[in-house]
């Protein structure tokens, strides 16, 4: 199994490294409260701050949004009265804020991650890391250079759930044996009614952001905007990245956008191990229906935002259901790691669980089998 460091990555820093400055990080002493600016002011970015702030003690100072109104909505929601406001991402990096919270849109991810990275801050940054390799790439780089000082989160917030670590926890202990196969789904219903409904492609930067929902070179099509976390998942069980891809994808529902609405993947890792993905926007009244499931050869692990499900035999099987959200538990873990001054910097893990969502994209585009490889050099 490929590392996270492999000959391909390695020669991609040194032909492309970004110049960071090696200044000190503006950031809280050890055991203080942060203060948080949110770049991003939409649905997923107050749903954060509120986690931020129910789950911690942290102080949200600061919000930034290209549009008056999304941070206006943002506010009444979370419930937070007279934080500084910004239209500019740049005038909020040069606060005075320790962290921020990032919830643009995917495409610009990578343009706002090595901006708030320069600028020393630590860093939530919603999934996907992008929507593109190279985008993918930029993150890895400006992730690899960031001061070890800094605490860099992707929002894979199913790794920080209890259920989950201790679903991971068992495995390792040996619960199942060795992994022999895994799958996962994300089936749910539509897009939510704020999508537009106008179908021609959006033409200037504003449209863009506003209508990010349902383009592809946008949003990343389903697999990458929304399956991912399952991905992350199972990257995260198998230990690594996989080889290859090969699936199909459809779009079958009229709506807005060129997204595709449903896609099936088989990812082949270390040792041959297949690990097969559904994914579907098709449910109807609000059905959602999300796991990842391990079988080894002494049982099966099952996952999911709900519960940690372990089958080891007809009759004879243990769960535990989730006692809170994983957005919470998640928020709680970047908070208290930057308090105590333990950071992590997920940035380049986050970023290859991406670009195995990616890779499944170029499969179900090419509709024969792609590998990590070609990806990397295409």
């Amino acid at each position: 199994m490929q590392d996270s460091m492999t000959p391909t990555r390695r020669g991609v820093l040194r032909a492309a490294a970004i110049a960071l400055p090696l200044s000190a990080v503006r950031g809280t002493a050890a055991n203080s409260v942060p203060s948080v600016g949110l770049i991003g002011c939409g649905g997923r970015g107050g749903s954060l701050s509120a986690a931020l702030l129910q789950a911690t003690d942290a102080k949200l100072v600061a919000m930034c949004d290209l549009f008056d109104e999304q941070i206006a909505k943002a506010k009444q929601r979370i419930g937070v009265q007279s934080p500084k406001e910004y239209n500019d991402i740049n005038e909020l990096l040069d606060s005075d804020v320790d962290a921020v919270i990032i919830a643009t849109p995917p495409f610009l991810h990578a343009e706002h991650f090595e901006a708030a990275v320069k600028a020393g801050k630590h860093i939530y940054i919603e999934k996907p890391a992008a929507v593109d390799v190279e985008d993918c790439k930029r993150i890895m780089r400006a992730s690899d250079s960031a001061d070890r000082r800094l605490n860099i989160t992707m929002g894979f917030q199913r790794r920080y759930a209890k259920t989950y670590k201790t679903a991971k926890k068992a495995h390792e202990d040996g619960a199942i044996g060795e992994i022999r196969m895994a799958h996962a789904h994300f089936l749910k219903a539509g897009p939510s009614p704020r999508v537009s409904a106008e179908s021609n492609p959006p033409s200037t930067e504003v449209d863009k952001i506003r209508r990010w929902h349902v383009w592809k070179n946008l949003a990343g099509d389903l697999i990458v905007e929304n399956n991912v976390h399952c991905i992350d998942i199972v990257n995260w069980f198998l230990g690594g990245h996989p080889f290859s891809a090969v699936g199909r994808g459809a779009r079958t529902a009229n709506r807005p956008g060129n997204m595709r609405d449903n896609n099936n993947v088989v990812y082949e890792y270390d040792g041959g191990v297949l690990a097969s993905l559904a994914g579907s926007t098709l449910g109807s009244n609000n059905y959602r229906e999300v796991h990842e499931q391990f079988f080894g050869t002494d049982g099966m692990i099952e996952t999911s935002e709900l519960r940690w499900r372990h089958y080891r035999g007809r009759g004879d099987e243990l769960v535990e259901e989730s006692k809170r959200s994983n957005t919470l538990d998640s928020m709680e873990a970047f908070v208290r790691r930057i308090a105590e001054g333990k950071p992590e910097n997920t940035g380049v893990r986050g970023a290859e669980s991406t670009l195995t969502a990616i890779l499944g994209r170029m499969a179900m585009d090419a509709r024969s089998e792609v590998t990590w490889d070609e990806m990397m050099n295409a």
